[in-house]
């Protein structure tokens, strides 16, 4: 009976020990893709961190450029303004004098009185057209 039993038990144990390695050997390959797969993800995970702190710093100083940009924009626009409403203050002014000195003594050779009448004509002119058409 050993003889029947012993050759019969030496080739499971044989194939119990050929699966031990190919099961080690299965592991290890899980294993180290398991790892190739964390080291990926970790890297691009760096890469992002990295890109959005490049992209960041980039936003950053653009932002400032154009902040600068529109700020002189700004102030020569607002140095136009100043002279334009100094224009106009003394357009004002001119025109307050000539309508305080006209009278009926006063002759009509002055253009911008000239001027000033037209328009006024041309409003009431216009004036009387939209009451017409109401």
């Amino acid at each position: 009976m050993k003889a029947s039993t012993g050759p019969a038990s030496t080739p499971s144990r044989s194939m119990k020990k050929d699966r031990l390695p190919a099961r080690w050997f299965l592991l290890f390959w899980v294993v180290l893709i398991a790892l190739f797969i964390y080291a990926a993800y970790t890297y691009s995970q760096k890469l992002q961190e990295q890109t959005l702190a490049a992209l960041e710093a980039q936003t950053t100083a653009q932002m400032a450029e154009l902040r600068a940009d529109y700020e002189q924009q700004f102030v020569a626009l607002d140095k136009q303004v100043a002279a334009l409403q100094g224009k106009v203050d003394s357009f004002n002014e001119l025109l307050t004098f000539t309508q305080d000195n006209a009278n009926d003594k006063t002759d009509n050779s002055n253009k911008l009185y000239t001027q000033l009448n037209e328009v006024k004509s041309k409003l009431s002119e216009l004036q009387k057209k939209m009451d017409l058409l109401k």
